[in-house]
This record gives structure tokens, C-alpha cells and sequence, in this order.
């Protein structure tokens, strides 16, 4: 029998649509770019508890379905042992002193972000939480923690649960149900972007594969992708590539620019990805700030949310 040698994936939830062929994306008022800063707040669990796979008793040690070989440590049973203190600390730097210099920064150039936050994040840090409602920031599901993160391992109702607590966490934290999700390490099962739909979520950002938002179709509904620049995240870049901060900072500056000129003719967006442990350190701050600076001094630049883009592209 003859294959089916149509246009497309090996996987159901959209099309090939190369960018020079599909409708021309114009933003509100003829911006060329759309501007979204997405900040990760994340909480980096000190014991990592595996609830699903002990009968729902914490203390185990986490499966290979929660936490990522990127990590630090790894997967369990590699890299340091128990207690791991430079990691934890070192992510504890964010919300302790991180987030004040980066919200700092982007008050200085009117930009609100977007916030990624996870659920035990949410619960820990009302303080932060409160901080970023007073600026009427978006919250996106961000799952429970740093170090759990979603595996194909996981069962179904596993994952369910999982997405659920993070979704529950969320809103009982901020008072609104988030929209959006963004997973851990961007960690997806073959399952989770149906699961989302059917879930209610309207957007994903675990899918980095455009310069525009595009539809996603599941068997449980329908959904946007709002992939986020991986390679100028900051974490995937800066942290596990060792690209040196001021080489990193000039392929954001240089990124944006080619996107600038592209979308005098056809809108794109631009997601940065940046985690305050990490870009809220005093000497990386000072490039955040070049970064911003350049971008700012730009016409034709929406500062926007997440949801404030995947809104506008529902109406094309």
C-alpha cells in the first residue's frame, strides 16, 4: 500500500504552514513586533515529593517522570545528593532578591510581564503574587515546581492531577484561573496539550517552532500556541549552553532586530523567557537593562501579555 506523502506531521495537532504563504499578521495599530516578556517564578523543591507514584505519601524521591535530566542532579539517583543547597539557593535568590531588580527594569521601560508561576510558588510567595496583581500582570500555569516536570512516564491520571493542582494553586493564589500554560522545562506527554484544551486553557507556550501564534487542534479542542524564543531563553542559552552574557544579550538585540525588519511587511511576536535567579543577578542585570534599552528605543514595538496576543490573533 502506498504511503500518504500529504503536506504534514507525524503528530496531529497542526499544519505545516510555512510563513511565507500563509495571511499577512498585522498587530493592532501596524506594530511590527509584539513584545511579550514572559517571567518564570519558580520554586525549586528542596525534598522533591513524587505523591503520585507513593500512594500519596511525600517524602519519596522523584521518578524520572518529574524531574528533568537538564536539571541540577539530573534524573534521580544522579548528580549531587540530598540536601542539594547550591541549587535550591541558588534559585532562591530569585524571589528573594532577583524579581525586586528585574520588575525594577521593566517598570523603567513601561513593560509589564507576563508571570510563569508554578504552584508551589503561588503558595509560598503571596508577597510576590500581590506584587505582580498591583501591576495587573497575567499569570500563566507554570505546573507545581522546577524540579517536577511532565514526562510521557506519567500516567494519565497522573498528569491530569498534576496539571489540575498547579491550576487549583493558581487561581486560589491570584483570584483569576490562568490561560495559558507553560510547563516546566517545557515538558509535554503525548497527552498534555488535550488534556489543556479540555481543561479550558486557551494558550500554550511549550512550543517553540514560529515567529507567530498559530491555532492547535486536539480531540478535546482547540488552543493557541505562543512559542517562546527558546534559543534566547535565558536558562536554555545563558545557563545550560554557557553562552557568555554579553554574547547572549547581542543575540537577543540581533534577534529582535531581524524581527523588526520582517515585520514592516508581516507582524511577528517575540517571547523572552527570563527566570529573575538568573537574569536578576547584579551583573547580568546591567545587560537585561541594554537588552531593553534597545528594544525601547523602537517605534512600532506592542508591549503586550501573553493573553493580550493570543486575544488579538483570535480575531484575525
Amino acid at each position: 500500500m502506498p504511503h500518504d506523502r500529504t503536506y504534514g506531521y507525524d503528530m496531529p495537532y497542526y499544519d505545516w504552514s510555512p510563513i511565507s504563504t500563509r495571511p499577512l499578521l498585522q498587530w493592532p495599530h501596524q506594530e511590527r513586533v509584539a513584545l511579550s516578556i514572559l517571567l518564570s517564578i519558580d520554586h525549586y523543591q528542596w525534598k522533591p515529593t513524587n505523591t503520585f507514584n507513593n500512594g500519596g505519601m511525600p517524602g519519596s524521591l522523584p521518578s524520572t517522570a518529574y524531574k528533568s535530566p537538564q536539571a541540577p542532579g539530573g534524573v534521580s539517583g544522579s548528580g549531587r545528593p540530598f540536601p542539594d543547597v547550591i541549587a535550591f539557593g541558588q534559585r532562591e535568590y530569585g524571589p528573594r532578591v532577583g524579581v525586586f531588580r528585574v520588575m525594577k527594569l521593566l517598570d523603567k521601560y513601561g513593560i509589564k510581564p507576563t508571570i510563569a508561576i508554578d504552584a508551589m510558588s503561588a503558595e509560598n510567595y503571596p508577597y510576590l503574587v500581590n506584587l505582580f496583581k498591583d501591576r495587573g500582570c497575567e499569570f500563566v500555569a507554570h505546573g507545581i515546581a522546577s524540579n517536577q516536570m511532565i514526562t510521557s512516564l506519567m500516567s494519565p491520571e497522573e498528569e491530569r492531577d498534576y496539571i489540575l493542582r498547579s491550576l487549583e494553586a493558581i487561581t486560589k493564589a491570584t483570584g483569576d484561573s490562568p490561560r495559558g500554560w507553560m510547563g516546566p522545562e517545557f515538558g509535554e506527554s503525548e497527552r498534555t496539550t488535550a488534556i489543556l484544551a479540555d481543561e479550558g486553557l486557551d494558550y500554550v507556550c511549550d512550543w517553540p517552532n514560529d515567529d507567530q501564534p498559530h491555532p492547535m487542534k486536539t480531540p478535546t479542542g482547540d488552543l493557541y500556541s505562543l512559542p517562546v524564543n527558546l534559543t534566547l531563553q535565558d536558562l536554555k542559552s545563558h545557563w545550560y549552553a554557557r553562552i557568555h552574557i554579553d554574547t547572549y544579550a547581542k543575540m537577543i538585540t540581533d534577534s529582535f532586530d531581524v524581527l523588526y525588519k520582517e515585520g514592516s511587511t508581516n507582524g511577528r511576536t517575540l517571547v523572552l523567557n527570563f527566570h529573575p535567579w538568573l537574569m536578576g543577578t547584579g551583573f547580568r542585570s546591567k545587560y537585561l537593562d541594554m537588552v531593553l534599552g534597545h528594544i525601547s528605543k523602537h517605534q512600532g514595538v506592542w508591549n503586550a501579555s501573553t493573553g493580550e496576543i493570543i486575544d488579538y490573533c483570535r480575531t484575525q
